[in-house]
């Protein structure tokens, strides 16, 4: 649980290190004041909590099978994210905690400020394997983690005969650190369990039950009546378990999960190995053979960015005054020399390109004893043969300059090892394609009315609009007006539309 300072808006946990620490009195609990970037997570988590309000409702909605496993996937990753955005709040509050309780400390050493470049992260490709024996139908995503980015791939419905399940989405983590660990979770939902009667509003349940007769409404009352293990019960001797109130219908469970990090980068595909979660006892079990393939590329920032660039000369031949003025840019694994800058930003060839990897020394040489402008030597080997470059920088700050961005660049490459090899290429994440609505599948709403079907956009489009209505103030429309009563575009079937108005004017 968390408690907030109303005056800083600070988030602290409670029983915390951090807490105690506030009431020993060691520091202040003003040194827990927003920042901006604090600001920006409490808004990520404040949109997720709007999101999954709306997806609540969608879900309770929900008729038809590809409907709520839809909601209920995106329920899950909403849910997700805020824990992971609750956890990042708390993580960057204690940093501050602690770095500025080592600048006050008399016995501190001297910090090292060097931290690596970030970088981007994608995955792409991914698809595992099953035995094809007798199962149920499921519906299967993944969810992927990285520090606080989660994004979930597309759903994709396995039964007995489809043996390779792929997920054709390309994901990318744009504020991967080399130390990223990525977590890729598979879940699974039997879609062959109905979730028509689950997901029913009790007062909703009690109208359907009416209208089917004194026999079989009385059977129906009693089977959505709560029972002594349900969290709205009080007592009584049912023993059928209704959902959580908040997050009814179906149900996506952990079947499979590994953690992969700056190890397995590679530019091709790569298969590993997955933690298998579930059982064969278990409703939505599928015989996996324990393994994912995928493709997991990285690009260092160092290898994308212009890490440091600037006037320098450069000594051509072994003339004394061959020195040629040039426009030097530290970028990936060379540093590219132009005539000037201009031609540099009209792509213009450089004229000599150094290169900069794992194996070039760089030192800094005085030029003359009497002088206190400085030379850098950088050598590579080049064919079994040393081959040493002479720069030279206008002034000694100039030179430091140009040093330390040498020695960051180094660093980032030490950090991120093999993914600054080469230059590896990441294609732009393709837009989410629309869930496509099957045929109606035979629920207790489609047997008291013809199923409309309609086409079914992205969820994310229809939580917002949902959300965004006042479900209490709906009223009903002409039949002949073709719009949706609860989203603009038709995105829940008709019998739900009316079902719902019917159900809300009477409250």
């Amino acid at each position: 649980m968390f408690s907030r300072n109303q005056t800083a808006r600070a988030t602290i946990a409670r029983g915390s290190a951090l807490e105690m620490e506030i009431r020993r009195g060691k520091f202040r609990q003003s040194v827990f004041m927003e920042t901006p970037q604090d600001s920006d997570i409490q808004k990520k988590i404040d949109y997720e909590i709007r999101m999954r309000e709306g997806a609540c409702k969608l879900l309770a909605a929900c008729s038809q099978r590809d409907q709520a496993l839809e909601a209920s996937k995106s329920l899950l990753t909403c849910n997700a994210r805020i824990m992971a955005y609750m956890s990042e709040l708390q993580r960057m509050k204690e940093a501050q905690v602690m770095q500025r309780v080592a600048r006050r400390s008399s016995d501190a050493g001297p910090m090292d400020d060097r931290s690596p470049c970030k970088g981007k992260v994608a995955i792409s490709g991914m698809f595992t394997e099953k035995n094809s024996g007798k199962l149920h139908r499921c519906a299967v995503f993944c969810l992927l983690q990285l520090g606080g980015e989660i994004f979930d791939t597309d759903m994709v419905m396995v039964d007995r005969t489809l043996t390779d399940i792929c997920f054709d989405n390309t994901i990318v983590f744009n504020e991967a650190c080399p130390g990223f660990e990525l977590r890729v979770e598979l879940y699974s939902c039997c879609s062959e369990e109905d979730y028509s009667a689950g997901s029913t509003p009790r007062k909703l349940a009690s109208k359907l039950s009416s209208s089917l007769g004194r026999s079989a409404g009385k059977k129906m009352r009693a089977a959505l009546e709560p029972g002594a293990c349900s969290p709205t019960s009080n007592g009584g001797g049912a023993t059928i378990l209704l959902p959580v109130p908040s997050a009814p219908g179906p149900k996506y469970h952990l079947l499979a999960h590994t953690t992969l990090n700056v190890s397995h980068v590679q530019d091709s595909f790569r298969t590993h190995d997955l933690t298998i979660t579930g059982n064969e006892e278990c409703s939505y079990w599928l015989p996996l053979y324990g393994g994912v393939c995928c493709r997991l590329a990285a690009q260092p920032q160092c290898m994308t960015q212009q890490m440091m660039s600037g006037c320098l000369r450069v000594k051509l031949g072994g003339e004394p005054q061959g020195w040629t003025n040039v426009y030097g840019v530290l970028k990936g694994t060379n540093l590219f020399c132009y005539h000037q800058k201009e031609d540099m930003e009209a792509n213009v060839e450089p004229v000599l390109t150094i290169g900069i990897n794992k194996e070039t020394r760089i030192r800094a040489a005085e030029k003359d004893p009497h002088s206190k402008a400085q030379n850098i030597c950088i050598t590579n080997q080049y064919g079994g043969e040393e081959v040493t470059h002479t720069l030279a920088a206008d002034s000694r700050e100039e030179t430091q300059r140009w040093m330390e961005a040498f020695w960051q660049q180094f660093y980032d490459m030490s950090q991120w090892r093999q993914c600054c090899d080469d230059l590896m290429k990441i294609e732009l994440p393709s837009p989410r394609k629309p869930a496509i609505v099957t045929p109606k599948q035979g629920s207790l709403y489609h047997e008291m009315g013809e199923c409309v079907q309609t086409p079914f956009y992205t969820f994310t489009e229809a939580v917002a609009e949902f959300e965004a209505l006042d479900c209490h103030k709906i009223k009903p429309m002409a039949p002949a007006s073709g719009e949706g009563l609860l989203l603009q575009d038709n995105a829940v079937s008709a019998e739900i539309r009316a079902l719902l108005s019917s159900y809300y004017n009477d409250r």
